[in-house]
């Protein structure tokens, strides 16, 4: 820190009285020579409050008018210009014939964001002898900055606000500065490259010249994931200029080596749906066999999500993943939670204990019957069912149970006041208060289904066709990137909407007034992979090989991703649970997925959750929900177990009469 000489104390103190010694006569009549102004540039220099000089330009002329004319050899002999102990070279210059304004004019660089002082001491004299009484004047030259002008990687250069894709794993970074550095404050800085997780990789820097620098890392960057490169603002400029700090982003490339040996598709296959269905088995709640929400929910157990685990079982049993006897015995354990758990007029709630079988509250008015997710559990005891035996005495019991506990939903009790439209909630605690209707287009067409199929508490043609299909409303008939959608909304939504509901449901040949549903989910697919190809937000691995977008968690939390509400997150379900539509390109991604991103997202029961590279975010979370599609809709693809079950059951067919569809 500077510290002010005595002599720059008095000088300063001095200078608070000169104005008023000038301006009087001394006794003995002597003349004084009066420092009238100071100017550097434009700016005029307060003498006597020097904390004002600030911001003061560093490439200009310091000019200096007296009151009288100034003896040239003696103004050389007195004036000193200083920046702490040392003194800067200046040459004069006299702007007027008088030589009352001068100009000092350094010959060194005047710094950056510095102190300075110009110090005239008493021994100036006038041209005609005036006296001057000694002056120090301070001023402080204004902050500079540089900046980085650009990056240069393995031969390409990238303005600073572009996205830097596809760096090698062994990169070379050339940082260009837009002015010359100070060599020493390089090596004192700390440069970072770390990956979006925070880890840290030992780099080396390399001076290459006095504005440009060059960083490496010491070991090889992982594919496919985002690194910041961090360039501290401890660098100088040559001339003190400041630097604010820099930090770039970028991404490395992908490594298309196979992860795991490469075996036949239809091996694949089977691999995806046996490791998947891991997730049920392996996982299932060790009380009621139940399937928890997700591989972190302790003992919350999902009607839905155990909906799909249940509907597995015979896929494994098929596949040889379990025997019939091992399955069988999880069904019975399932079904007998389902007996005991808490019902709301035969509906489940969403979340259970699965220790207990007592409600845990989705949200606070949501604590009773759900009858969305009491329609996929439905649509899987229906489907188990037709999949037992009458004649093995065990399985001749649970199609009795299963019986029961689909007789005891009362689907029409949720036409509430006979609105001729099923609700999707009701709390014992706060009745109807989540004001929500089951309305199409959705994930929710076989609620409609399930509830018409009831011999106990059926719901009209009318509820189905004012309440789900709004008389027509849920008809789109647009065009997107050249596929006709026949339902819902522009770009026809997440995937999960062609899906769910059509785990047992077949489209194939299911038809009617309103749509094709076999074209309504092949387009609808289509569609959102088109977007995704298309990539009108230029998000990172958008390709034939990577593509579907749907609900699922994120780098954000969670969230229903579709082509209208798109943050780049890449959910495996959407495309392995969309086989039977798109089996070419979903066996596509299926394989990248696996053999390339394998690495990172190929875990003990299957594809993570879901991904979102340009976030730099990487799940390894699963979710009954979007684990469960993926071994069904497969096994449907391969031999349509699933849809053939389904659809053999005679209230099936009745309740598709029903309502008006042919199939």
């Amino acid at each position: 820190m500077f510290k002010i000489k005595p002599f720059h104390l008095f000088s300063l103190l001095l200078s608070a009285v000169v104005s008023l010694i000038y301006s009087c006569t001394n006794d003995n009549n002597t003349s004084y020579l009066e420092l009238k102004q100071v100017k550097i540039g434009e700016q005029v220099i307060d003498i006597v409050n020097p904390q004002l000089n600030t911001g003061i330009e560093t490439d200009t002329a310091i000019e200096l008018t007296f009151s009288a004319r100034v003896d040239s050899v003696s103004l050389r002999k007195n004036l000193n210009l200083k920046l702490l102990d040392s003194t800067i070279a200046y040459r004069l210059s006299y702007s007027d014939a008088g030589k009352t304004t001068i100009k000092v004019i350094p010959i060194e660089n005047i710094l950056y964001n510095h102190d300075y002082y110009i110090l005239i001491s008493n021994s100036l004299r006038g041209m005609n002898g005036e006296l001057f009484m000694g002056i120090t004047i301070k001023f402080s030259t204004r902050s500079a900055s540089i900046a980085v002008k650009s990056i240069d990687i393995e031969g390409n250069s990238y303005a600073l606000n572009q996205i830097i894709r596809n760096v090698d794993f062994n990169p070379s970074f050339k940082i260009y500065f837009t002015k010359q550095l100070d060599l020493s404050s390089i090596g004192s800085s700390e440069f970072k490259i770390n990956d979006v997780e925070g880890r840290g990789y030992t780099i080396t820097v390399n001076t290459i010249n006095d504005s440009l620098i060059e960083i490496q890392p010491h070991q090889p960057l992982e594919h496919v994931l985002r690194y910041s490169l961090f360039i501290p603002s401890t660098i100088r400029g040559k001339f003190n200029e400041q630097f604010s700090g820099s930090v770039f982003q970028f991404y490395t490339m992908i490594d298309s080596t196979p992860k795991y040996p490469v075996i036949p598709d239809d091996d694949l296959l089977t691999l995806i749906q046996q490791q998947t269905f891991r997730y049920f088995w392996d996982f299932g709640h060790p009380s009621c066999g139940m399937a928890r929400e997700r591989d972190n929910s302790g003992d919350i157990v999902t009607i839905g999500g155990s909906g799909f685990g249940l509907m597995a079982i015979p896929v494994a049993i098929e596949r040889g993943f379990i025997t019939r006897s091992e399955g069988i015995e999880r069904i019975a354990t399932m079904v007998n939670f389902l007996k005991n758990a808490d019902r709301f007029h035969g509906a489940w709630a969403h979340w259970y204990n699965g220790a207990t079988g007592h409600v845990v509250p989705f949200s606070t008015y949501d604590n009773g019957g759900d009858l969305v997710e009491t329609s996929y559990m439905a649509q899987a005891l229906l489907t188990v069912r037709q999949y037992l035996s009458a004649a093995d005495p065990a399985e001749a019991e649970l199609i009795n149970n299963i019986n029961l506990l689909l007789d005891g939903i009362e689907w029409s009790w949720y036409n509430r006041d006979n609105l001729n439209m099923l609700s999707w909630h009701w709390s014992p605690n706060y009745g109807w208060a989540m004001n929500m209707f089951v309305r199409g287009w959705n994930e929710a067409l076989i609620t409609y289904i399930m509830a018409a199929t009831s011999s106990t508490f059926p719901i009209s043609a009318e509820v189905y066709h004012n309440g789900w299909a709004g008389n027509g409303a849920i008809v789109n008939g647009r065009l997107f990137y050249g596929y006709t959608l026949p339902l819902g909304h522009d770009y026809g939504g997440p995937l999960f909407f062609a899906q769910y509901s059509f785990l047992g449901l077949n489209p194939q040949n299911l038809s009617d007034q309103y749509a094709s549903y076999w074209t309504q989910n092949v387009n609808h697919t289509l569609i959102n992979r088109q977007y995704c190809i298309t990539n009108p937000r230029d998000y990172l691995l958008y390709s034939p090989d990577c593509w579907g977008l749907t609900a699922s968690d994120d780098n954000n939390g969670y969230g229903a991703h579709e082509p209208l509400n798109d943050n780049g997150t890449i959910t495996p379900t959407a495309a392995l649970s969309s086989m039977p539509y798109t089996p070419e390109e979903s066996m596509r991604v299926a394989r990248f997925l696996y053999y390339t991103l394998g690495d990172k997202l190929w875990g003990d029961y299957g594809f993570y959750d879901a991904f979102n590279p340009t976030a730099g975010w990487w799940g390894k979370s699963y979710l009954a929900i979007d684990q469960g599609p993926i071994i069904i809709m497969i096994e449907n693809y391969r031999t349509g177990l699933c849809w053939n079950l389904f659809m053999s059951a005679p209230e099936v067919d009745g309740a598709l009469s029903k309502l008006g569809f042919s199939h």
